[in-house]
């Protein structure tokens, strides 16, 4: 055919892109480049490889290169794509010493993110990570493996794997303080990781409490998580400097405070690789990821983009938003290979739902929880934290739920909420984003039917609880 479906980067958006077109249209030609090795992985697994829970990188896979041939995708790893060119209708591909011009009838950029470490500096010593892919993850479990016990094999990846940089940190002694920087999802769960391995783990967040987007009542709930695991807290720290020569030595804080390590992990967040449409009239939005409708497309007829590098529509203000998550990734790329497959279908919209476990701890929140975020979207916010069981109290296993929610004054609309407890609590943010989705006011959500079983849940789940006094207090 001479209208090729191009999908530039092979994970959870292009394959799912790639996989959804040719159901819908099985004759078309869907070509998918990636850059790299790997492909269709669970990027929110890698902290538990890095702890042990997995035991090897293939586990982590949704799809490998065998069942995307079977699906009939003309998958090309090691391609990387530099240069689209929307005029032409065309990509440039560069592949070893190999370049070559691919046409294209549909094109998806889903490019993705990579992690930030740049304000920080030394971040390129040894020693110190970030961990944004399953290579990083790898690095830093062969780092923690003593020598002795090391062997490149047990960790899978098969071709995918970077071995020389691994083995060459499954040489080195491991180490035995690391410095955790950024106490967001990637940080928190590193945190949990590193104590596995019976690490001095410290943890620096420039702000007063950990994960700032789940609002205070769980931040709180996270903070005393960590130290009741001895993990050593340093917040309302900023690390500015990684110190070394060649290897990191010291974290040094804006405070002036320093701390000596012998690893640090640099969690403080992502960015959308947009570097690829610069020079095109692809247009990017005001969060800095490309710009894109209810059906993905860009400001390009017949480019569409999708996943981390790519704004979603918000479920409570209906603005384009910045969501870099596995979900929206998925759904977003299947959508858009459902359409371009011949089924128009729409990306949906995201409402920054998001879940962490801290330990024991499991938190969720979603929707709009920043009061100034709130009134910035036209909004009078009101909010209302309880504390409610998990279970009926006569039964074993119940233990303390908080539950946040927060609505608008004048029309009772819900807008988000945050729960946080040890019993199955993160799992109910679900029926908060649901509320959301559509459009509930508080008592609205008050009245839903929710289950209830001793087992499970009391009378009044803690989501019913919260929306109850919520909509006493409106």
């Amino acid at each position: 055919m001479t209208d090729p479906f191009v999908v530039i980067g092979g994970d959870a958006a292009g394959l799912s892109a790639a996989s959804k077109c040719l159901r819908e249209d099985p004759e078309r030609d869907v070509v998918v480049f990636e850059k790299g090795r790997w492909i269709s992985y669970a990027h929110c697994g890698t902290p538990y490889f890095v702890k042990g829970e997995v035991d090897r990188l293939e586990d982590l896979l949704s799809l490998s290169p065998e069942e995307a041939d079977e699906r009939g995708i003309d998958l090309r790893r090691g391609h990387e794509v530099v240069a689209i060119d929307t005029d032409a209708r065309t990509v440039t591909v560069e592949s070893g010493s190999e370049t070559f011009e691919q046409a294209y009838g549909d094109l998806l950029v889903a490019t993705g993110a990579r992690a930030v470490d740049d304000p920080i500096e030394g971040a390129a010593l040894d020693g110190v990570f970030t961990l944004h892919g399953l290579d990083d993850a790898a690095a830093i479990r062969a780092f923690l493996t003593p020598p002795e016990e090391f062997d490149i094999a047990d960790l899978g990846g098969g071709d995918a794997l970077d071995a020389s940089a691994i083995e060459r940190y499954g040489e080195l002694a491991p180490p035995e303080t690391v410095a955790v920087v950024g106490a967001g999802y990637v940080g928190v769960e590193m945190a949990e990781a590193f104590d596995a391995w019976d690490l001095d783990v410290h943890v620096f967040q420039r702000s007063e409490r950990p994960v700032p987007g789940f609002g205070d009542a769980v931040g709180d709930a996270v903070a005393e998580a960590l130290r009741d695991a001895d993990v050593t807290t340093h917040f309302g720290e900023e690390v500015v400097r990684l110190r070394g020569d060649d290897a990191v030595e010291s974290v040094v804080c804006d405070t002036g405070s320093e701390l000596d390590v012998d690893a640090a992990l640099v969690g403080i967040g992502i960015r959308p690789n947009t570097e690829l449409i610069e020079g095109t009239p692809i247009e990017r939005g005001e969060s800095g990821a490309i710009a894109t409708d209810a059906y993905g497309r860009t400001s390009v007829e017949d480019v569409y983009a999708a996943g981390d590098v790519a704004e979603m529509p918000h479920a409570v203000t209906d603005a384009p938003t910045w969501d870099p998550l596995g979900l929206p990734a998925n759904r977003a790329g299947r959508a858009i290979g459902a359409t371009v497959g011949g089924d128009p279908t729409p990306v949906g919209a995201v409402a920054d739902t998001a879940m962490v476990k801290a330990f024991d701890l499991e938190c969720g929140r979603t929707g709009i929880l920043d009061p100034d975020r709130a009134r910035e979207a036209g909004f009078d916010p009101v909010s209302e934290t309880i504390t409610a069981g998990s279970r009926s109290g006569y039964y074993p296993g119940a233990a303390e739920t908080t539950v946040t929610l927060v609505a608008d004054r004048d029309s009772g609309r819900l807008l988000g909420g945050s729960i946080a407890g040890t019993d199955r609590a993160a799992v109910r943010i679900d029926t908060v984003a649901t509320a959301l989705g559509a459009e509930l006011t508080v008592a609205e959500l008050e009245r839903q039917d929710l289950g209830y079983a001793p087992p499970f849940s009391p009378v009044w789940d803690p989501v019913l609880v919260a929306a109850k006094v919520l909509n006493g207090n409106l």
